[in-house]
């Protein structure tokens, strides 16, 4: 059986806390005695998984990130496409709250961005299956446990995805440097989906042309553009601002 590696102390202690029935073995570095990993052995042990203790030099060679001391191997999540996606916003109890990126192809920049929809209360992020960034190891690491608690959607053609959401009563908010009215002139608030491009390329035509309206973060300063991770950050929490508003 195919299993996938999760390392570092947030994502580890993520995963033992959302979906323990994944983990088919939790290996931590021999040595390591300090509070982040008792409270992982702590975890574990709540849950009867058993950790095997092993040479920093084992855990090097099983990964190219940064491990921290700890990895599991576990069996792949859940998988979420389009079907999942509308059920999911047909189920969700408040107003959907969508993320979309379209061409981010850094793991980095996807895992940033799940950290931040993770702290937006953001449903679901939508990734293309091409031109994009997939979550692997990389991404989980820079994502901190959120990509074990907010489900990535990959789909097919982005487009028809984005209509379909249109179609549930979600309205459409696609970021781009050109747009006329600014993040904190538009309202962001009701059933959202957040549209983020590839840093300096933008959306594509099709995604920009699908969406109901285009917003701008203003930008002071000398440079032209903001890394995507940081921007979707931004972008996200002014969403978040306007919801928590008295009406």
């Amino acid at each position: 059986m195919k299993t996938e590696q999760v390392f570092g102390m947030h994502a580890v202690q993520s995963l033992i806390k959302s979906a323990p029935q994944r983990i088919c073995e939790l290996l931590v570095v021999k040595g390591r005695q300090d509070q982040r990993v008792k409270k992982i052995l702590d975890a574990a042990q709540k849950h009867q998984i058993k950790p095997r203790f092993v040479e920093r030099a084992e855990l090097d060679g099983l990964c190219d990130g940064s491990h921290q001391g700890v990895l599991v191997l576990a069996q792949p999540g859940k998988h979420y496409d389009e079907k999942a996606l509308l059920e999911l916003v047909e189920q969700t109890d408040r107003d959907p709250f969508i993320l979309v990126l379209d061409g981010v192809t850094d793991p980095h920049n996807l895992g940033a961005c799940m950290r931040s929809a993770d702290a937006a209360g953001v449903h679901a992020v939508v990734i293309p299956k091409d031109n994009s960034a997939s979550l692997n190891e990389a991404a989980r690491k820079v994502a901190c446990g959120a990509a074990e608690t907010v489900p990535l959607v990959v789909v097919t053609n982005l487009a028809r995805t984005l209509k379909q959401l249109q179609q549930k009563g979600l309205w459409i908010a696609g970021a781009a440097g050109e747009a006329e009215q600014s993040i904190y002139q538009a309202n962001l608030t009701g059933p959202r989906v957040v549209v983020m491009g590839a840093e300096g390329e933008g959306m594509r035509r099709l995604t920009r042309e699908t969406c109901d309206e285009l917003v701008k973060i203003p930008m002071q300063g000398s440079v032209s553009s903001l890394n995507v991770s940081v921007a979707t950050g931004i972008l996200l929490f002014e969403v978040l601002r306007q919801r928590d508003m008295p009406r």
